[in-house]
């Protein structure tokens, strides 16, 4: 099985947007693939039910064809780091079940995309960062930066914590995560700058609720071969 991890500069920056139009693009070409997230925190309540949004357009992502906990094992109530959230209920985020829940996948598909939680340092048991989880995948990682003001500085501290840990950087993709309009020439700047910065590539740019990824210079829809993306564990 080959995997991609897709990680953010942050949270809220649209990891799960991006995982889910990346998923739907290969199920359009009849490739085999799968999605999982260790952790998920902070649920909502929907007709009595309670559900996690991110594991809800995930598994939609995937056609539902598989069991919502194989895509995401550990969920938790309070929208906090998930060892806090963990916490908050009297729990610990299981670090050998977050490893297995990959496991099991390389029996079921042989594209794996892994999203992590918050960003690369955000804390993911009492003892690890998302980081550690991306380096025992093997993974190359797929960076999601906001497009906006600030991206620039928070996207070449993440790829700096990357490269530390011997992380290969597949690219980034800019994703615009709010209703406010944004310049067409700032996302291009930007995209120019963490290039030249940061010596990796600015894969494309993705606006507000976009299904469309398209390049952040000329504003041209994107043909990507995402499975060229994709690494085999080591």
């Amino acid at each position: 099985m080959q995997g991609l991890f897709v990680t953010g500069t942050d949270t809220d920056v649209g990891k799960t947007w991006i995982t889910c139009l990346i998923a739907s693009h290969l199920r359009s070409q009849s490739a085999s693939v799968g999605v999982y997230k260790p952790a998920c925190s902070g649920s909502q309540q929907e007709d009595g039910h309670t559900y996690w949004s991110d594991i809800r357009a995930l598994s939609a992502a995937t056609g539902d064809q598989f069991a919502t906990e194989r895509i995401c094992p550990q969920r938790f109530h309070a929208p906090l780091a998930p060892p806090v959230a963990a916490s908050e209920e009297g729990k610990e985020v299981d670090a050998d079940l977050l490893r297995r829940g990959i496991d099991w996948w390389s029996s079921e598909v042989e594209n794996l995309l892994a999203e992590g939680v918050g960003g690369l340092l955000c804390p993911l048991t009492e003892s690890e960062v998302v980081a550690d989880l991306a380096v025992a995948t093997g993974f190359p990682i797929l960076i999601v930066a906001r497009a906006g003001l600030g991206t620039i500085n928070h996207t070449l501290l993440t790829i700096e914590a990357a490269k530390a840990r011997g992380l290969a950087i597949a690219g980034v993709v800019l994703n615009h995560a709010t209703t406010d309009s944004i310049e067409p020439t700032f996302v291009a700047s930007n995209a120019r700058q963490i290039t030249d910065y940061g010596n990796v590539r600015v894969l494309g740019f993705c606006d507000y609720n976009s299904s469309t990824i398209v390049n952040a210079a000329s504003g041209e829809p994107i043909v990507s071969d995402w499975l060229s993306l994709f690494g085999c564990a080591e």
